[in-house]
């Protein structure tokens, strides 16, 4: 049996794993180091895993994760997320679907200081669903506007996917980080247009109620919205700037959030710090033990030579290079059905990475697009973890199939952007060019 072979029964092993319910992580670790024990023998397999466990652990760029959740889980404790919700909905509130859009708007500026697509759907779908719901709005697009609006989060600095997306391919982290800043912003106005539309195209899903706020009342709501602003303010041009390194600003990041964390609790007992740091041992772990198990994988379809087989195909083919990337597409959305979002950029980026900057695309822009399209597959059935958060952290108010069915303007809203990023890539690449 050829190497190939191996592989090509490899990948059916994984995906027929998953689709049976296994754990992403265990499929990938299992399958990967067997598939290396079959290549080259079980002594040889040993001395790989070693490496690959020793190559990613040590590594000083996955600090900068840990970091970034922890500001995230500060930031939910000091309950940044419901200032920034009372802000928008005091000025947003009044217009049609004003509390969707509320909510995308608000998800984005609070996504940029958690960095979280999951803590945002869940602080999200606490604060805003039920208020949505009372005021008599319609379930599938109050709950499809929060999930799509968590994936805001990953956009927008800081960002571990983004930082995941750096490692795996060995590009700026820095430069990354500041490129998603305007796609973000511009992604945030496109879902918030998405509703506006779906909303002026059927009034009943979203009634209009005319809130009673003052400019005075408007004014103190911003006053409330302005310590997460400094956050993320100080984070995207500190990195900007080139003031500090991405490490550094997510332990400056963390160290602003747990201040505003100890006010706004009026001090450490109502943080709960024990929790807080156990949350950021329990999912840093996890995202470092897919990424690992994720790598072992990579390794053996890089041995097999199904990669290379892969990449050589794709850039083989005597067509435009924009309809290679419609298959690259194709092949991120289908699998983002499956699998999360680390574990999805491990497998497919040895493949895709090397292919788009033989095309000739700018590493940056491809992390900026990627990123987007990996996110648009969090939302997607079957497995779109976003919606099962929405559904989960809503206590019944609404079911699995009312999220999944009122997302379609909104994906459609994430192929608009994508084709944005195409036709004006300088739109993902003008920040960091002109970084110092």
């Amino acid at each position: 049996m050829t190497g190939l072979e191996v592989g090509m029964i490899g990948i059916v092993a994984l995906f027929a794993a998953i689709l049976m319910g296994a754990n992403v992580m265990v499929a990938l670790g299992a399958v990967g180091a067997a598939g290396l024990a079959t290549l080259v023998g079980v002594k040889g397999a040993t001395a790989m895993l070693s490496t690959v466990f020793f190559d990613t652990t040590h590594s000083f760029h996955f600090s900068v994760i840990p970091l970034f959740l922890l500001m995230g889980f500060f930031a939910m404790r000091a309950g940044l997320g419901e200032d920034m919700f009372e802000a928008t909905t005091k000025w947003l509130g009044n217009i049609k679907g004003g509390l969707a859009i509320s909510t995308t708007m608000g998800a984005a500026a609070f996504g940029a200081a958690s960095g979280s697509s999951v803590g945002t759907a869940t602080v999200f779908t606490k604060l805003a669903l039920p208020e949505m719901l009372a005021r008599g709005y319609d379930k599938r697009l109050a709950s499809a506007s929060i999930a799509i609006a968590g994936t805001l989060a990953v956009m927008i600095p800081p960002s571990a996917l983004v930082v995941v997306y750096g490692i795996l391919t060995d590009s700026s982290i820095g430069g990354l980080l500041v490129a998603g800043v305007i796609p973000g912003v511009i992604f945030a106005v496109i879902l918030c247009f998405a509703t506006y539309i779906t909303v002026l195209r059927n009034p009943a899903l979203a009634p209009v109620i005319k809130t009673e706020a003052t400019f005075r009342e408007k004014i103190f709501a911003l006053r409330l919205a302005g310590p997460l602003l400094f956050v993320i303010i100080c984070i995207i041009s500190g990195l900007y700037l080139g003031v500090f390194t991405p490490t550094e600003a997510g332990g400056i990041g963390a160290g602003l959030t747990f201040i505003l964390a100890i006010v706004r609790q009026r001090g450490i007992k109502g943080l709960k710090l024990t929790d807080t740091l156990m949350d950021t041992i329990r999912t840093s772990g996890m995202i470092f033990a897919i990424i690992i198990c994720a790598l072992v994988f990579s390794k053996f379809l890089a041995l097999s030579g199904v990669a290379n087989s892969i990449g050589g195909f794709l850039i083989g083919l005597e067509v435009n290079r924009w309809v290679v990337v419609l298959i690259i597409v194709g092949i991120y959305l289908l699998l983002g059905m499956m699998m999360d979002a680390p574990a999805l950029l491990a497998i497919t980026l040895p493949i895709t990475h090397p292919v788009m900057m033989k095309l000739g695309f700018d590493p940056i822009w491809f992390g900026v697009f990627v990123v987007l399209l990996v996110e648009i597959g969090a939302v997607t059935p079957p497995v779109g973890i976003n919606c099962f958060v929405v559904q989960a952290a809503s206590n019944g108010q609404v079911k699995l199939e009312d999220v999944f069915r009122g997302l379609l303007p909104y994906i459609l809203a994430g192929f608009v952007m994508l084709t944005l990023l195409c036709i004006f890539p300088q739109i993902a690449l003008y920040l960091p060019q002109s970084m110092q």
